[in-house]
């Protein structure tokens, strides 16, 4: 049995597994797609999300059962710092499989789901006049999306701790983000191009957008702090700046569902750290005279940068010859390149 053979899932975990064993791998498709996403997002950042995401996970059968450890191994971008990093790593790791799970059910790639049927054709019933479109195609079930990662994923949290808290919130706005981006595609019918009638149907954006959307929560991040009240622990908006020595005030502001949420101010990132989970920026590649994160004196952190001149030969001035052959000359080009010290 395969579920059986995969290390560190829970209870829960393991049951989900048995009734569908076919989600896990969509999930595993999801778990790349974040991947994906947050190196691309982060590429000129100090942290760079290279560190956090472990390779092949998911890839195939065998090493599926990662997502146990690595859902706690890749999501903590700092393992020590519940930082505005690990916020969005969350994030993106639960739109990331709801996402795909979604994906896989319109497919036909997981048995039991498919498109979602509240976006089926049918007739009027509250006497309100007839669309000019109806619904067709296939649908995306995303809530079926949801329910099996928030199942999934959040079945790991364990601990009922703050962290913990706020890995759940994170975790409920990606997947939610999903949700709130579906778009409205629409087919045209009628003769010779003409548009007498349109079926449309809920699908998934590229996910691109969902992780620039994402991007946007980072920048605006709210920093939470736990407190203890009738309902048991819960979050906070922090009132408190921080380096500030001023207490917080008595009015408790919740965060919003859908802002991402983090305990902890991000470390520098500059230099290498076994403790936060850091590579450092040591080697990394920068623009002399860019602007933005990628500038040398940002990413190196002051500590300047090395100069490469290099030189390399690559094919240029190609040309298609009848019949059929391309003849390409060579071409030497000379550029330099600037790495951090």
């Amino acid at each position: 049995m395969l579920c059986g053979r995969i290390p560190g899932l829970t209870l829960p975990q393991r049951q989900l597994c048995g009734e569908m064993p076919d989600a896990l791998i969509a999930l595993g498709e999801g778990h790349q797609l974040g991947a994906q996403e947050c190196q691309q997002q982060f590429r000129g950042h100090r942290w760079n999300c290279s560190e956090v995401w472990q390779r092949n996970v998911f890839a195939h059968v065998i090493p599926i059962g990662e997502l146990a450890r690595s859902h706690s191994l890749f999501i903590h971008a700092n393992p020590c710092t519940a930082s505005r990093e690990a916020a969005y790593t969350y994030a993106i790791a639960s739109a990331g499989a709801a996402y795909a799970v979604t994906a896989a059910c319109a497919r036909g790639n997981i048995s039991t789901c498919g498109c979602d049927v509240r976006h089926k054709a049918g007739p009027s019933t509250d006497g309100t006049p007839a669309e000019p479109w109806k619904w067709g195609g296939c649908s995306a079930d995303v809530d079926f999306g949801m329910r099996y990662t928030r199942k999934f994923l959040d079945a790991r949290e364990l601990e009922h701790d703050a962290r913990t808290l706020m890995n759940l919130h994170n975790n409920r706005a990606g997947r939610t983000l999903v949700k709130k981006m579906l778009r409205t595609d629409c087919k045209c019918h009628g003769v010779s191009g003409s548009c007498v009638m349109k079926t449309c149907w809920k699908s998934l954006p590229p996910f691109r957008l969902i992780g620039d959307k994402l991007m946007q929560k980072y920048h605006k991040a709210k920093t939470v702090q736990a407190v203890r009240g009738k309902r048991g622990l819960r979050l906070v908006i922090s009132r408190r700046k921080h380096g500030s020595a001023r207490p917080a005030k008595p009015a408790l502001v919740w965060p919003k569902r859908m802002e991402l949420i983090y305990l902890e101010a991000s470390p520098n990132y500059c230099e290498r750290s076994l403790q936060t989970g850091t590579l450092g920026t040591v080697g990394r590649l920068c623009q002399r005279n860019g602007h933005g994160s990628q500038n040398c004196d940002l990413l190196c952190c002051g500590r300047g940068h090395n100069t490469q001149h290099i030189r390399r030969s690559k094919q240029c001035r190609c040309q298609f010859r009848w019949c059929c052959q391309v003849e390409c000359e060579l071409c030497d080009e000379s550029y330099e390149e600037f790495t951090c010290k």
